[in-house]
């Protein structure tokens, strides 16, 4: 499934960036749509891992210093960083001590596709340089963390590198390392700092493949000059897998990784995706996998064949860190082709929980928080959803991340003894 989500993007210069929590504001016609009831995590009070996840996160709401790492990962719908960015802002803006760095983030602008909205990487050539997608059989180039490269195969090129655009937090993002995560198996260019007198030192780690700058003091944004080292070489090429801001902040660092049209078995094809993950060990990771898996007939969908390849990811994810919490999202009702409700879904839906309960895992059950099959038409006639009814619009998104966020909250508040409507109370009123 090939979706171009450029168009998602048109709803954003009409709609106001804004950290306003949606749900209390939804017309009692529009909340008709919602299963309130089903909007839980489903088995996170019986899961170790979460209670520990749980009680990280309430020290830095408390204000105690702590690293805490959350890992989002899925296709277009978190590619778009929409409802996964609101989320990160929620959590960014709890108090003084819970934004942490930015971290792993893709140059989508460079590779020709959609580019979330809140950090800006720009080539001065963007024309010279060419995307592949891991959700491209064709496509057969190195994938790392991303599922998305970058390949430049000219002599020359200029990159400015911003950590901030159109952000919802209240303080900018800094850096004062910058990892670029490439093929270091080819050695045909120089990448360097344009303004070498920022630079404290520079490394290689040819394992997870990347090279880091380290900068004097905290900056916002740099430049990179990519020159090729021999314009005799045969076949050049720079293979960009994506790039990394990191400071030495205490606070929740929340990561959202996503390519469109991607599916598990086409993030199988990350070469480097396991060893650049080991870099991180994250204390949550939230699965949002599943939509393109099931795109398709019913007849097509063998769901024996989606349970093996979850499973497997499920599996690398523990051996990376085996206290990690996972969260198995269930993806949302879709339409096949604009026309066809889509069966699959139901099916997803009952290996995603079996698998929780094998692993001791939580579920947040959008499907069925949607209203389950053909629910995704309702959605759309109320301008939630666009006209494929799969993605969903500007609005429809700020709802979707309001609603996993309060599953979140309500979980945390149990497993710790909170009040939730205090938690909620505090994260509504934060722009206030």
């Amino acid at each position: 499934m090939k979706f171009n989500l450029h168009y998602i993007f048109l709803f954003i210069s009409s709609f106001a960036f804004s950290q306003t929590y949606l749900l209390d504001s939804l017309t009692s016609k529009q909340k008709s749509l919602i299963n309130f009831e089903a909007n839980t995590l489903q088995y996170a009070d019986s899961s170790k891992t979460f209670h520990k996840f749980f009680e990280k996160l309430d020290r830095v709401y408390k204000g105690e210093k702590q690293k805490l790492h959350i890992f989002h990962i899925g296709g277009s719908h978190i590619q778009a960083d929409i409802y996964s960015n609101k989320i990160r802002t929620y959590f960014h803006n709890m108090n003084e001590v819970s934004m942490g760095q930015r971290g792993f983030v893709f140059p989508y602008h460079i590779a020709h596709t959609n580019n979330p909205s809140n950090y800006r990487i720009e080539s001065r050539d963007k024309e010279k340089w060419q995307g592949y997608r891991c959700a491209i059989k064709k496509d057969t180039v190195t994938w790392g963390l991303s599922g998305i490269s970058a390949a430049f195969r000219s002599f020359t090129d200029t990159i400015s590198v911003k950590a901030n655009y159109r952000n919802l937090t209240k303080k900018p993002y800094t850096f004062n390392k910058l990892r670029v995560f490439y093929d270091c198996s080819k050695d045909d260019y120089n990448l360097k700092v344009v303004d070498s007198s920022s630079l404290l030192s520079e490394a290689y780690n040819t394992v997870a493949m990347y090279k880091e700058f380290r900068f004097k003091k905290p900056l916002t944004e740099t430049e990179l000059k990519l020159q090729i080292k021999d314009t005799s070489i045969v076949n050049p090429e720079f293979l960009l897998m994506g790039m990394e801001f990191l400071n030495d902040n205490s606070g929740i660092e929340y990561t959202s990784i996503g390519v469109n049209g991607a599916s598990f078995k086409l993030y199988d094809r990350g070469n480097y995706f396991e060893q650049q993950l080991e870099l991180y060990c994250p204390d949550l990771f939230i699965i949002s996998v599943g939509t393109n898996d099931a795109y398709m007939p019913k007849d097509q969908f063998d769901s024996e064949d989606y349970r093996y390849y979850f499973e497997s990811f499920i599996k690398m994810i523990q051996r990376v860190n085996p206290d990690c919490a996972i969260l198995l999202t269930v993806p949302n009702d879709d339409y096949y082709k604009r026309r066809y409700k889509n069966p699959n879904t139901a099916l997803q839906q009952e290996v995603i929980k079996d698998l929780a309960k094998k692993y001791n895992m939580a579920v947040w059950d959008l499907y069925d928080i949607m209203g389950g099959y053909g629910s995704s038409y309702k959605w759309y006639r109320q301008k939630l959803m666009q006209r494929d009814k799969v993605h969903f619009t500007y609005e429809g998104y700020y709802i979707k991340a309001d609603l996993l966020f309060s599953a979140i909250v309500n979980a945390w508040a149990k497993s710790v003894n909170r009040n939730p409507e205090d938690l909620l109370h505090h994260f509504k009123t934060l722009n206030e």
